[in-house]
Order: structure tokens, then sequence, then C-alpha cells
């Protein structure tokens, strides 16, 4: 009861907006966030999946999304943005440390980091 309490209150509370933060949410709010998760797995007696596995997670699952959805707004960059030999995708321009942690960047570094990027 109380695992079905925390997947359907506390995990979709904490993780909903979590593709949006990104690796743009600070690192007190991380911790604080990571402590929650932890405490909860605890009470629950198993252990939870930390703030970055999980945003990590989504934020690739949004980016394949994004792919395989050719209405999608983003779609037309984001094949702009593939690499014609490698399946890989380039990262765009940042000048700002704002821009560099948004979702983009973030999740086309994650994309060319996974196995995904290989053989597609």
């Amino acid at each position: 009861m109380l695992q079905m309490f925390y997947d359907l209150v506390v995990s979709s509370v904490i993780f909903f907006a979590v593709v949006c933060w990104g690796s743009g949410v600070k690192t007190a709010d991380a911790n604080r966030l990571n402590k929650l998760i932890r405490r909860a797995g605890s009470v629950l007696g198993v252990d939870q999946e930390s703030l970055a596995v999980v945003s990590e997670r989504r934020m690739l699952r949004k980016l394949l999304g994004i792919l395989d959805n050719g209405s999608h707004p983003l779609h037309a960059t984001l094949v702009s943005y593939r690499n014609n030999f490698s399946h890989r995708l380039r990262s765009p321009m940042t000048t700002t440390q704002r821009h560099r942690t948004s979702f983009l960047p973030v999740a086309i570094k994650l994309f060319n980091s996974s196995p995904l990027s290989k053989g597609n």
C-alpha cells in the first residue's frame, strides 16, 4: 500500500517536471530531492532510483519521442542536427550556462553517449 502511494503521489510530484529541470536544477535542490527519495525508499524498505537516473532516462525517452514524431515542432530541428555518417546528433551552439543546461543540449549529449546513437 505504501509503495502504491509512493508511486502514485510522491514520485509523480517529484518527477513530473524532471525533463524541464533536467540538469538545470541547482545542486542544493537536487540534494534535497534525493534525500527525500532516499527517505521514502527507507520507509518503503526498497531502494528508489536517484533523481539523476530518472531525469536522464526521461530526457532520453522524450528526445526519442520527438525524433519518432514527425509532427513535433522540434522534429525538423533534430533531424537537421543528425550526422549523416555516425547517426549521432550534433550539439547546438550554446553561449550561456543556462542554455547549456537546458533540455536540448543535455538530451543530445545523453543520446550521443547512449548505445541508441550507434545503431540507429
